[in-house]
């Protein structure tokens, strides 16, 4: 088995192997490659291994379109949004731009030039950064299959996004906000995610069963998912999604109030019995997440408050926190993060210089 090199532009070439016969009929491969002759020594080498081991991969006519789609079909573990989110991405931003290239045919310039149309399209860094897991997530199965001979999505990156500071509503425009809510039915809910970080669907699946008002304590066990086929109930977001966390005794007196009213509403409709979600419709049904961040904006619309994404509460919650001086791994627990990382990635601008606190600490120790 021997293999050639053969230049086809200033830094392009051409790697053709000739492989074993089969029934006395001669079969070769060919590939290409951008980049320097050492880089084109180097993929060939990888090939006549790959050969001489049985893993390169068979000729394959499929289109990243088709590749794209059966994968989608065939995909497990992902939840109905995901794969819908998923779906979406392909149809909009993959498929129209490279979905009628060979699999085998994709190059890492090739995705550089669907970065490029995309961001000069108008999307955004992290749209595009989105899209472009997607499909590595695609290509990667096909090299686990044996379709592909490498990922070429892991060799080009999409482009970097740009750090964003978390929205935080401050504590002058908390309090409009509160004071102008204090009558509407969204006071409980809005009221509960600054008490708690809470997200929106964590609020929405929340049963009165999960709440101790004695002891001040919430259990966060499920969240709703909507998708468009509607509303579902599953698990929360991250493994540490399942937690007990405290809440503060004004919390507590708003939840108890809001209980009181939803009993006396169910009294007036004749449904009787307790309530069992804590937020729901007047017949007892689910809310959807996205109907309560636009009656959110709506609302502060109508009466003329301070306007801040419903997640913005979230942030504030833990921004309050870390001006506490509370752990990070504590806030990380209480946020349902997997790893503290997480937390530090998206906060960490939050936590002040401290050094003046560490020289304080370190003061008399070389004495």
């Amino acid at each position: 088995m021997r293999g050639s090199i053969r230049r086809r532009g200033k830094s392009s070439f051409e790697i053709r192997i000739e492989l074993e016969r089969i029934n006395g009929k001669r079969r070769s491969r060919s590939v290409y490659v951008r980049g320097t002759y050492k880089d084109a020594q180097r993929e060939l080498t990888k090939l006549l291994t790959a050969a001489d081991a049985g893993t390169l991969p068979e000729p394959s006519r499929d289109t990243v379109a088709a590749y794209l789609r059966n994968w989608l079909d065939s995909t497990l573990g992902l939840s109905p949004k995901t794969l819908e989110r998923y779906r979406e991405l392909a149809v909009r931003q993959i498929i129209p731009h490279v979905g009628e290239i060979r699999l085998q045919k994709l190059t890492p310039e090739r995705l550089e030039q669907w970065h490029a149309a995309l961001i000069k399209g108008g999307l955004s860094a992290r749209t595009v950064g989105h899209a472009h897991r997607v499909l590595s997530a695609a290509l990667t199965r096909a090299v686990e299959n044996g379709t592909l001979a490498r990922n070429v999505a892991r060799v080009r990156k999409p482009p970097k996004v740009e750090d964003q500071e978390v929205e935080i509503v401050p504590e002058i425009a908390r309090k409009v906000i509160l004071e102008g809510l204090v009558d509407s039915p969204l006071y409980p809910i809005v009221c509960l995610a600054l008490a708690t970080g809470m997200r929106r669907g964590e609020l929405l699946a929340l049963d009165w069963s999960d709440i101790d008002l004695d002891r001040g304590v919430v259990r966060i066990e499920r969240s709703v998912e909507e998708t468009r086929a509607g509303l579902r109930i599953k698990p929360p977001k991250t493994k540490r999604g399942r937690r007990n966390i405290g809440i503060a005794s004004d919390a507590v007196a708003i939840l108890r109030e809001h209980r009181k009213r939803q009993i006396e509403l169910r009294l007036r409709l004749g449904q009787g019995g307790q309530p069992t979600l804590v937020f729901s419709t007047p017949e007892g049904q689910l809310l959807s997440p996205d109907n309560l961040s636009r009656d959110w904006i709506r609302m502060c619309k109508a009466r003329k408050l301070p306007r801040y994404r419903f997640h913005a509460l979230r942030h504030t919650h833990v921004s309050l926190l870390i001006a506490s001086g509370m752990d990070i791994l504590k806030i990380s627990r209480r946020l349902g993060h997997d790893k503290p990382t997480t937390t530090l990635n998206v906060y960490g601008h939050l936590i002040k210089d401290r050094d003046d606190e560490a020289v304080k600490a370190l003061e008399g120790l070389l004495k």
